[in-house]
């Protein structure tokens, strides 16, 4: 998030810090990602960390679903010993995550140093194949107690729908936002009817589940100088079918060879269009709820704004079924 959490300051990090037996030095507010907010932290011994502060209320399953989110990336790591795995560090008691007030939960990770990347960035085919091994190795992996089922359905789906009905709202985007959304809600409407179907195929194919990570685009990777991989952003992990994962990679199942021939398992097409779909769906609902509620003109709502148009605009552009 670009926009600082309301009620939450370097003074109460600092002392969410000392949980984890960091005593912070220097501590900077790290614009990046959208959802949590992000700190990069100095201690007084010189070692480098990252901090997230969440809002848990804004997560699928709440605090105790993101504990347990943490808690399955410390284990793969811990146990499985996945180096990829940029797993958070556990506070004194053994937690990966601290609530922080009555509103915030903190997890803290180690710096990893390297490159990374951004929401929609290309791959290369090479990049994108060191990726697919990677994925082949978390999803062969015997999941975690701890590892949450993955919810199928499109978050905020009713608040959607109230939406495309009256989206109301009185903030600076409200008015673009609600003809937006009066527009194309019948398309909406139809690409929900559409991923309804598309869940119903793939719940029936009975496959067993593995552990996803459930957003692994190049943003929530980190290119390190001796070119391996490491994954970051845990907090949506969870069990699914391995198409979760693949369809952040790429739509087109010709792309996802390596994997195929790293595991033996064919990739089914309409399981793709299911979580790009869901993907797409979830967005909107987000972006939605936010600019039809009070908000005020700030560079995340301006985010949502465009995301909203780009994402709306999508969806109408017809089916996404195979």
């Amino acid at each position: 998030m670009e926009d600082l959490p309301d009620g939450f300051g370097e003074a109460d990090l600092v002392a969410a810090l000392r949980a984890f037996g960091v005593a912070a030095e220097q501590v900077a507010y790290a614009p990046v990602g959208f959802g949590d907010y992000h700190w990069t932290v100095l201690d007084t011994g010189g070692r480098r960390w990252f901090a997230t502060v969440s809002d848990p209320a804004r997560k699928e399953h709440g605090l105790p679903g993101l504990r347990r989110a943490m808690e399955t990336a410390a284990v793969l790591r811990e146990r499985d010993g996945l180096e990829f795995v940029v797993a958070p560090v556990r506070s004194r008691g053994g937690d990966p995550v601290m609530a922080a007030g009555s509103r915030y939960a903190v997890t803290v990770f180690p710096w990893e140093a390297g490159m990374s990347g951004h929401f929609g960035q290309e791959q290369t085919p090479e990049e994108r194949d060191r990726l697919l091994a990677l994925l082949a190795d978390l999803h062969g992996r015997v999941p975690p107690e701890t590892t949450p089922v993955a919810v199928l359905d499109v978050p905020g789906r009713d608040r959607l729908v109230e939406s495309l009905a009256d989206p109301g709202g009185d903030g600076p985007f409200s008015a673009e936002a609600g003809v937006l959304l009066r527009k194309h809600a019948g398309a909406v409407l139809e690409r929900l009817a559409e991923f309804d179907k598309l869940a119903g195929r793939v719940r029936g194919r009975g496959d067993g589940l593995v552990v996803t990570h459930g957003e692994p685009h190049p943003g929530n990777l980190i290119r390190r100088d001796d070119g391996r991989l490491l994954l970051v952003d845990w907090d949506t992990v969870g069990l699914a079918v391995p198409e979760r994962d693949l369809a952040v990679v790429s739509p087109d199942p010709a792309a996802l060879d390596a994997y195929v021939r790293a595991t033996g398992r064919q990739v089914d097409v309409a399981a793709i269009a299911l979580y790009r779909l869901r993907w797409a769906l979830a967005d909107v609902a987000d972006f939605a709820v936010l600019l039809c509620g009070p908000h005020t003109r700030t560079p995340d709502t301006e985010t949502a704004r465009r995301g909203l148009a780009w994402t709306v605009e999508r969806l109408a552009e017809g089916p996404w079924s195979p």
